[in-house]
């Protein structure tokens, strides 16, 4: 089998440190955050920008600071920014790409309910509805390709997955553009084995891709995705916990976690120039 991408989404936006108390606000703390993924084996960061209070931000001086504490501890990690949020703009999700040009950059592709559900409380924590159109999809691949982004398509459900087809048609998203089954939030398809076997019949071949699971269901669906060939991420984003059921006390420990269980089942973990190899996605500074 081909070596397999671990990514790690190292901060998020939904949560704060009420909840886990080691999850990264301020740029140095992403960078530090960062070289530890690093260091266990992950060859892309997913990046949140927050305020210094753990607050999301979109300011693009915050993303500029934390392109400069990465890529100095990290200088060849693939710097992968979020583009997605509720309330605001495109253009406000969008400003700080062509400020920072990072590798990768995620965006979600179609519209749905997002929200968090207790099922202990029986109530919404908070819930909202995540705008994704055809012509906003189509304005974010445009600035990507503009920009020599790499796109990584998080996709909430099979139909995200379809979405990409007209996209593709009309030759708006290069041939390395990533599918990410993203699974477990409310609003989207369930983690479920049978559900995650079924998103990853529908991805084009020889595209790739990787599995993004919200809660402890990560470790034995992220086996899932290595066992057929696939690649997946991990993080304090997605998942606080280690198979062990241990609350992980930095995004290191969850890479290192993802790259003992891909070897369990053959799997080598691809380094960063490796990575850069098999994406197409070159070190330009």
């Amino acid at each position: 089998m081909k070596k397999l991408i671990l990514s790690a989404a190292l901060t998020g936006a939904a949560t704060n440190r009420s909840h886990c108390p080691h999850i990264p606000y301020t740029p140095v703390e992403l960078g530090e955050e960062a070289k530890r993924a690093v260091d266990a084996g992950a060859s892309i960061v997913h990046i949140h920008a927050r305020e210094d209070d753990g607050t999301p931000s979109w300011r693009t001086e915050v993303f500029e600071q934390i392109h400069e504490e990465v890529r100095k501890r990290c200088p060849d990690v693939i710097i992968n920014y979020s583009t997605g949020a509720i309330g605001l703009t495109i253009e406000e999700r969008l400003k700080h790409l062509p400020a920072t040009k990072p590798d990768m950059a995620a965006f979600n592709m179609g519209s749905m309910n997002y929200a968090i559900y207790s099922r202990r409380a029986k109530q919404f924590y908070w819930n909202g509805v995540f705008e994704n159109s055809f012509d906003t999809l189509m304005h974010v691949a445009k600035v990507m390709t503009e920009n020599n982004i790499c796109p990584e398509m998080e996709c909430f459900d099979t139909g995200h997955i379809r979405n990409a087809e007209p996209l593709r048609d009309m030759g708006l998203l290069p041939d390395n553009a990533c599918y990410s089954l993203v699974m477990g939030v409310m609003g989207g398809i369930p983690a479920t084995p049978d559900n995650l076997i079924h998103q990853i019949k529908q991805v084009p071949e020889g595209a790739f891709w990787q599995s993004i699971v919200i809660s402890r269901k990560q470790w034995q669906l992220s086996a899932i995705a290595a066992a057929m060939g696939g690649n997946f991420r991990v993080g304090l984003e997605d998942n606080f916990y280690l198979p062990t059921g241990e609350m992980a006390k930095s995004n290191g420990e969850c890479v290192e976690a993802g790259a003992t269980l891909a070897r369990m089942i053959g799997r080598e973990i691809a380094t960063i120039a490796e990575t850069r190899e098999m994406l197409k996605i070159p070190l330009t500074h």
